[in-house]
Parts: structure tokens; C-alpha cells; sequence
């Protein structure tokens, strides 16, 4: 089975084929980093009106590429939530349309599953079951997966997710957008000891993230010290050490509480460097095995929807010709993968 997988969740165009028996065969992607950069954040309208630009295009490159046309689709998997609503509908009407022509099955996918199963992806890919976190955009959570389609929520952030507070804190710096790159690398140039930070809700039991009171404190900080390169830089440094600690410290927990031997990290802050670095020295200590997306495959992309689609597919579900989007949908709210008709 050869399935398109369409993602237009939020300023990212993805495209993917992926063949139940091959694996991958072609992905193409298109970032809207530069058209929303001169407003400091993504313009939901302009983000819409750029996927209905990169869609289709994007759609016949990848077949172009593999040498495949629109004939040899046999599914279609879209994102369908959660996410920005205009910009879902663009990839739901598509998605609706090309299948509906061809006459072939169509499939909502969760926007935070896909990122829960992209590491599935790799050759050298996890094994079920697994514990995730999950942290991508707005969202951060730790989840068990004891097959897909079986997740349970463990914990999950009460406020800010650890994306936003790495973009709303690297505004604050003056570092422009996307923050949470550009704070990372700049923290490569701090000492993160040089100022005290919390690590939130780690002096607690639980499993729940909570990171506006961190980006408070930066704050706070930024606003009353004499404000040089260098103390940029020591405070970028300390604010993502302490982002990092704590996830490692929920991440230690969760593994101790489902007695989990394996760990997987995805979603667009599981691309950053210093994060894949101690929690990978934390798996070499209590022996875990830790497990990533590719970088490419960390932010929004067609290949991981395509997959998760795919799976679904494979098992008898789909989607009536109904144009729904959900700017929220909840993980463990997803049928399980012998369920049919969603």
C-alpha cells in the first residue's frame, strides 16, 4: 500500500510516500520560517494561504521523484488536528479531494501521534512498549506506549510547553523567530552556572510539566542586570540547562514508574543538541535505550503522518468524505488500532 501523507498543522508544508512494504520512498517539505519571521511568530491566515501556494506542488515533486503518479496512490493520510484550524483545513480539503478522485481510503491523523511514531521511521528503530516524550510546539508530555494506537498519558505541562517557553524566553533576548534554535546556539557560548534557575516541579511528585514559572524568573532576571552579550548568553545557557534538567528528571521517573527499558524523544525540541546529549548519558547510566527521529524528521513533516497513517490504514480505519479539523485533540482520546471507522 503506497500512502500519501499530507502535514499542514502549522507554517510547515509536508509531503510524504510511504509503501507498507518499502518503507519511505519520497518526503518534501517546505518551511514558512522566513514569511512569518518579520512578525516575530506564525500569522495563522498567512500560513494557511501559503499551503493552499506549496501543496500540490509539493505533492508532485515527491511523485516526481519516486516516478510514481497520482494513479498509484492507494490512501491518503492528513493532519486533521490538533493544530491551527485554517491551516488543518488546507490539508484536510486536499487530503478529502485527492482521495475522493481516485476513489481510494482517506485518514484524519493525529498531529501528535505521528510525532509519538516517527522514530519508526529508522532502520534501527524502538521497540514496543516504550515511554516518549513527547515535545513539540505547544505540547509537552510524557507518554506509554504499549503499542501503537495504546498510549497513556503519564504527565503533561499545566501551562507553557518547553517549546514555547524556549521561543517566548529567546524573544525576551531579543533573538528573533524562530527562538528556539537561535537560543541554543547561543547558549553555547554561556556558562550555565553563572546564575541560579529553578528546575519547576521537580521538588514534587508526579509527572506534570510546568515551565511558565521558569520563564518568569528569566525575566525577572533579564530586566534587572545590566544587559551585555555575555550575560545573553549565560542566561540563554542557564534557562535551557534548566529546561533540560528537568525534563531529565521527569523522564527518570517516568522510566522507574512503567519499568520501561527503552525511551523516545521526539517532536522539534527533541532536536536540540544538549537535550539528545544528557539524555542519552542518562540512558548509558541506568540503562536505557534512547531513541530519536532523524533532525529532519523532529519538526513537522509529511513522513510521519504518512506513517501513522499507514498503520491505521493497514488495519481497516478510515475516514468518511467529511471535512473536520480540531484544533485540539487529545493523544489518548485516539482509537486503538483494531477499532474501525473513526
Amino acid at each position: 500500500m503506497i500512502v500519501l501523507g499530507i502535514e499542514t498543522s502549522c507554517d510547515e508544508t509536508g509531503v510524504a510516500l510511504y509503501d507498507s512494504d518499502a518503507g519511505l520512498l519520497a518526503h518534501a517539505l517546505f518551511s514558512q520560517v522566513e514569511i512569518h519571521a518579520e512578525y516575530g511568530g506564525v500569522v495563522p491566515e498567512i500560513a494557511s494561504r501559503d499551503h493552499v501556494r506549496k501543496l500540490l506542488p509539493l505533492i508532485n515533486q515527491c511523485l516526481k521523484n519516486v516516478g510514481l503518479t497520482r494513479t498509484d496512490i492507494d490512501a491518503v493520510a492528513y493532519t486533521a488536528g490538533p493544530g491551527l484550524i485554517g491551516a488543518l483545513l488546507v490539508g484536510t480539503a486536499t487530503g478529502q479531494s485527492i482521495a475522493m478522485g481516485l476513489g481510494v481510503p482517506a485518514l484524519a491523523v493525529n498531529h501528535m501521534e505521528g510525532h509519538l511514531l516517527a522514530p519508526m521511521l529508522e532502520t534501527d528503530h524502538p521497540v514496543l512498549p516504550f515511554v516518549a516524550l513527547l515535545v513539540s510546539g505547544g505540547h509537552s508530555m510524557l507518554v506509554e506506549v504499549r503499542a501503537i494506537g495504546e498510549y497513556k498519558i503519564l504527565g503533561e505541562t499545566l501551562d507553557d510547553s518547553a517549546g514555547e517557553a524556549f521561543d517566548k524566553t529567546a524573544k525576551l533576548l531579543g533573538l528573533g523567530y524562530p527562538g528556539g534554535p537561535a537560543l541554543a546556539k547561543l547558549a553555547e557560548k554561556g556558562d550555565p552556572e553563572r546564575f541560579a534557575f529553578p528546575r519547576p516541579m521537580t521538588d514534587r511528585p508526579g509527572l506534570d510539566f510546568s515551565f511558565s514559572g521558569l520563564k518568569t524568573h528569566t525575566r525577572n532576571l533579564w530586566l534587572n542586570i545590566d544587559q551585555d552579550d555575555q550575560t545573553r548568553a549565560d542566561i540563554a545557557a542557564g534557562f535551557q540547562q534548566a529546561v533540560v534538567d528537568t525534563m531529565l528528571i521527569k523522564c527518570r521517573r517516568a522510566m522507574q514508574h512503567t519499568r520501561a527499558q527503552q525511551l523516545v524523544v521526539a517532536g522539534g525540541v527533541g532536536a536540540n543538541l544538549s537535550l539528545r546529549q544528557t539524555l542519552q548519558q542518562a540512558g548509558k547510566k541506568y540503562g536505557w535505550k534512547v531513541s530519536y527521529p532523524r533532525l529532519e524528521f523532529c519538526t513537522d513533516n509529511g513522513a510521519m503522518i504518512a506513517f501513522a497513517g499507514c498503520q491505521r490504514l493497514l488495519a481497516g480505519q478510515q475516514t468518511g468524505p467529511v471535512l473536520k479539523a480540531y484544533a485540539r485533540w487529545p493523544l489518548d482520546q485516539l482509537p486503538p488500532l483494531a477499532a474501525t471507522g473513526t
